[in-house]
């Protein structure tokens, strides 16, 4: 069952007390209404712009609650303010706290949550939801990611399902089964946490990379490197932070094999927030990661969000000084956008509304980024919501221009992209308008988050191979743990560091 509405969005953006501010870099537009909390989103893939974004949150539009079998959607154009919101019964899956990964095929895999054991796949060519195979371990809090053959790798959970021994297991969705990884355990990636393996087995940070291998470089002090193939297995990749486990901190992979992460607190839930920051190399498969302790954010940050621009730079919204779900206390309203050249943080305009536990942060295709949600609490049936009050409840968003758009330089122009369909290795040759003289471009994987975890988000820098007049011939890295199969961002970034809007890619299997 499902029904449209129209937002009535441009008429709230004329309140005067949530117009945009340029005043400590980057601005804000004005506060967004949804029918839902957006605790998870996806931008819908589409060419030649992908400018659709799903958003949902549990059985309700505004707690959780149980096993439902039903999930609230909406969906929000960020071009022209269009909002239809939807009930989703027909896979018999309360997706609250899943696991999230796009396919090849563009293909959004959702799996466990309040329903723990179920899969629901939607499809953007249809818009429709259906159930996939149940998967092996019934989970919640689990993270998944898409693997360099197109499968689907999943580990830990226990805020679902049955407490502890989540081991990892793959999917294939050639033929639609989960297999379980005896090998692949989950004992390695554990933090510690005074609420016991309810919580320490939670949000891993999950980078796919070469030959099915999957990089977890968190939230756990070790690092270790996953293999999927026969029964799966575990090696250590050594320690990120010797001090601290990071639980709800943020990931990304900004360029090939290089991973900014930050923030995040001891224990998931009545710990102090963390400000610290660290680089993590990767590159050979098996081998010890190379870990820099980066200088410290401004502030301390736990259930914050991360994005990582067309530029390189890295926007952290969002988090508390001190965790503790369903609340906002000690918010962060001020962004930091970290510049991996400089290794500095710097502060941004702040923000309207608190973004605590239960939001999140994503690219859109014009460079700005969306952050919303927040609160969304337990209701145990009496019609009352549990441990928070409809205060912090945040069923809205802001869309945030970075500093690289407010400089008044032009943004380029992709005129042209002679296919956008290419496989690692193929090249890509893309005309802009005027001269791509010192353009330079990048891809990112087009996105979709959870409980600050985004596995799908990552960015590979692409100098041109050739230039001629308005021409541009591109080359793709030849590896598919790199350059993951799906849909991608493509962006033109001006000499002056202004992007374009970026135009859908493919990376086939």
């Amino acid at each position: 069952m499902s029904f449209t509405t129209k937002a009535a969005v441009f008429g709230f953006f004329c309140s005067s007390l949530l117009t945009s501010t340029i005043a400590q870099g980057g601005s804000w537009g004005p506060v967004i209404q949804f029918p839902v909390i957006p605790v998870a989103a996806y931008i819908i893939p589409e060419y030649p712009e992908s400018h659709r974004m799903m958003v949902y949150s549990a059985h309700s539009p505004n707690n959780f609650g149980g096993a439902t079998g039903i999930t609230q959607f909406a969906e929000f154009d960020y071009r022209n303010g269009a909002m239809s919101a939807r009930q989703v019964a027909e896979t018999q899956h309360d997706m609250f706290c899943p696991g999230m990964s796009s396919l090849a095929d563009g293909r959004l895999v959702i799996t466990g949550g309040s329903n723990a054991e179920k899969t629901t796949i939607y499809n953007p060519n249809t818009n429709t939801f259906t159930s996939g195979s149940n998967m092996q371990v019934a989970r919640g809090y689990q993270s998944s990611t898409i693997l360099s053959n197109g499968k689907v790798f999943t580990i830990g959970g226990s805020w679902s399902g049955a407490l502890g021994g989540k081991t990892g297991e793959v999917y294939d969705p050639k033929d639609n089964y989960w297999k379980l990884l005896p090998g692949a355990a989950v004992e390695p990636m554990l933090t510690y946490d005074h609420e016991g393996i309810f919580r320490e087995d939670n949000h891993a940070w999950l980078f796919p990379w070469r030959n099915g291998s999957v990089f977890q470089a968190g939230p756990s002090k070790a690092m270790n490197w996953y293999y999927t193939d026969g029964d799966g297995g575990v090696t250590p990749a050594g320690v990120r932070d010797p001090n601290n486990d990071a639980m709800c901190g943020v990931n990304v992979m900004y360029d090939v094999g290089k991973i900014f992460s930050a923030g995040g607190s001891q224990y998931y839930d009545r710990a102090p927030g963390l400000s610290v920051a660290h680089l993590i190399s990767i590159d050979q498969v098996g081998a010890l990661a190379s870990v820099e302790q980066l200088p410290n954010m401004k502030y301390a940050r736990a259930f914050a969000n991360v994005v990582v621009l067309p530029d390189g730079k890295i926007l952290v919204t969002g988090g508390q000084g001190y965790a503790q779900g369903f609340t906002d206390r000690e918010p962060v309203f001020n962004p930091e956008l970290f510049d991996p050249a400089t290794k500095t943080f710097t502060e941004l305009a702040p923000e309207a509304i608190p973004r605590n536990y239960h939001s999140v942060s994503i690219l859109l295709a014009d460079g700005t980024v969306f952050s919303g949600g927040g609160g969304l609490c337990y209701e145990d049936g009496s019609g009352v919501s549990q441990h928070c009050h409809d205060t912090v409840d945040h069923p809205n968003g802001q869309i945030f221009t970075p500093p690289y758009l407010t400089t008044g330089a032009p943004r380029p122009v992709i005129s042209n992209l002679a296919s956008s369909s290419v496989v690692p290795g193929g090249e890509l040759r893309v005309t802009i308008e005027g001269s791509a003289e010192g353009v330079t471009f990048s891809l990112i994987r087009i996105g979709s988050v959870t409980h600050n975890i985004n596995s799908d988000q990552r960015r590979v820098p692409l100098v041109p191979e050739s230039v001629n007049g308005a021409e541009a011939v591109l080359r793709l890295p030849g590896d598919y743990g790199i350059v993951l199969p799906g849909a991608w961002y493509l962006f033109a970034v001006s000499p002056q560091g202004v992007p374009s809007i970026a135009k859908t890619v493919w990376v086939q299997l």
